[in-house]
């Protein structure tokens, strides 16, 4: 009775769970150069391999350095590559990770000065903002604690948007890579 189970029965296969994963990219804004092999190692802890990004200068930053870096992984790797940079003072970054079927995609962006934001992209790279987050932006405004536009810029990242976007150019002759492609 080789291969057989406690009771006769032949044992059951285990269950192979589906693993979804997803493309993503992590934007290393700017970085004291003391701190670059940090992020290499952090990232390289959440991936699970080694990690060896190519600096260059940030002429936004004099005395800092920039980095691209597309990873493919599970879904969640975003948030798990957020969790491990943030908080770092003087860094500034961003991940994405795109949509996957059943799996919407993520965008976080970190600086300094504003901490962590999140948002969920759809398909066409646009924030889904939850009705829940859109109806306390009201409610506030509606209470006279703040403008309805400034908790619309909030709830779409703007102010990490302004502070961001004298880092996202590489500078001259750079290799800069896009987001989105529209067609």
């Amino acid at each position: 009775m080789l291969g057989t189970g406690a009771r006769g029965l032949a044992p059951r296969p285990p269950q192979e769970v589906p693993v979804t994963t997803t493309r993503g990219v992590l934007y290393v804004h700017s970085a004291p150069r003391a701190l670059c092999p940090h992020v290499e190692w952090a990232v390289a802890n959440v991936l699970g391999v080694r990690v060896s990004l190519d600096w260059i200068r940030q002429p936004a930053a004099p005395g800092t350095w920039r980095a691209e870096f597309s990873w493919q992984a599970e879904t969640g790797t975003a948030s798990k590559l957020a969790s491990a940079l943030r908080g770092w003072q003087l860094l500034r970054f961003e991940v994405t990770s795109e949509p996957t079927p059943g799996v919407e995609g993520e965008r976080y962006s970190a600086t300094p000065d504003l901490g962590i934001f999140h948002a969920v992209t759809g398909v066409h790279g646009d924030i889904l903002i939850p009705e829940d987050r859109l109806r306390a932006a009201v409610a506030r405004a509606g209470a006279g604690e703040s403008v309805l536009a400034d908790e619309i810029h909030k709830l779409l990242g703007k102010p990490w948007d302004d502070e961001l976007e004298p880092f996202r150019y590489a500078g001259e002759g750079a290799p800069v890579r896009w987001l989105h492609q529209v067609v």
